[in-house]
């Protein structure tokens, strides 16, 4: 039963409220969900992604008004950003009830919230009768799953998954902490543009993404802010430009949209530079060439503004210490 229909949703729905686990669909990445509130269920979670008690989860709610009655504070900034971006890949950080126990957020004060905009995704959630805890569903640390084939590559039969598709957007949600008097940080890059964000709350966001870099007195971490993440198994080396690899060696390439010369297996993001077609089609590429029996892949930063954003981000941390 590792794969489920969209008829099959009750069948998914019963399974969560029994204490188990389901690979979920939603526009982003198919996410390892589990009743948020069943700690011994999102134990799960961490035990079979292999995921460490500090990275701390998102929490997926059917509607705003679900996600908000989880945050003990929720400022005005934090609802216009819901407004304009719920449902949608944008992840809150707002200050948490108590009823979030620490395993969920890795013993922090706040908790990662979102509204996923995905049909199967919502309904799940509310045929589920309670929020959702959700990382990604791959093992942790590799290459976050777009297509429902590729939870059962990383996790087989341990898992059923419901069958929503490809996901539309194709790389995670973009996690904004918004907590009291602070102005909102970008914590991780994602779906929604940093453009977009300031264009909503009309001034510049502070951009603090990667976990490498020291934090921000008083700013929570979030998920998904370790430097090594997203990364194939072969090891992926950022290029400044393609240079044809020498005869025998077995290498890949990940292009926005060039075919370079002389390369085993050559995956084009896009055509004519399209950086939602890019993002959309990033993990999926990653994947194929991972899986292509070669000693390496070369890959070119996307141009660095707007979407291009995350994608590099992507890409930096599938490289980081390769």
């Amino acid at each position: 039963m590792p794969l489920l229909k969209p008829t099959q949703l009750e069948e998914a729905a019963e399974l969560l409220r029994g204490g188990q686990v389901v690979a979920m669909p939603t526009e982003t990445v198919y996410g390892l969900a589990a009743l948020a509130m069943n700690l011994p269920a999102v134990a799960k979670v961490f035990k079979l992604k292999g995921r460490p008690r500090f990275d701390p989860l998102i929490v997926h709610a059917a509607s705003m008004r679900q996600a908000f009655e989880l945050a003990a504070d929720v400022p005005p900034l934090a609802y216009r950003l819901a407004e304009s971006f719920w449902p949608g890949p944008l992840t809150l950080v707002l200050e948490k009830v108590a009823a979030i126990d620490d395993l969920v957020t890795a013993g922090l004060t706040t908790v990662a919230l979102r509204v996923p905009d995905h049909t199967l995704a919502q309904e799940l959630i509310a045929a589920a009768g309670g929020v959702l805890a959700a990382p990604s569903a791959n093992r942790f640390g590799g290459i976050s799953p777009t297509r429902p084939q590729h939870v059962l590559q990383e996790l087989g039969n341990s898992v059923p998954v419901l069958d929503g598709g490809p996901c539309r957007r194709g790389v995670e949600s973009t996690v904004v902490a918004v907590c009291g008097e602070q102005h909102p940080v970008v914590l991780r890059l994602g779906a929604i543009t940093v453009e977009q964000l300031s264009d909503v709350l009309g001034r510049p966001l502070e951009v603090r993404n990667s976990s490498d870099q020291p934090q921000t007195p008083g700013v929570p971490g979030a998920p998904g802010m370790l430097s090594r993440h997203y990364a194939p198994r072969t090891p992926l080396v950022l290029v400044e430009r393609f240079e044809q690899p020498a005869t025998g060696q077995r290498v890949g390439a990940l292009s926005l949209d060039q075919s370079p010369v002389g390369y085993t297996v050559i995956e084009r993001l896009a055509t004519a530079g399209d950086l939602v077609e890019a993002a959309a089609n990033l993990f999926a590429a990653m994947r194929r060439l991972d899986e292509a029996d070669l000693t390496r892949i070369e890959a070119i930063l996307v141009p660095e503004q707007g979407l291009g954003r995350a994608i590099n981000d992507r890409l930096r941390r599938a490289a980081y210490d390769s």
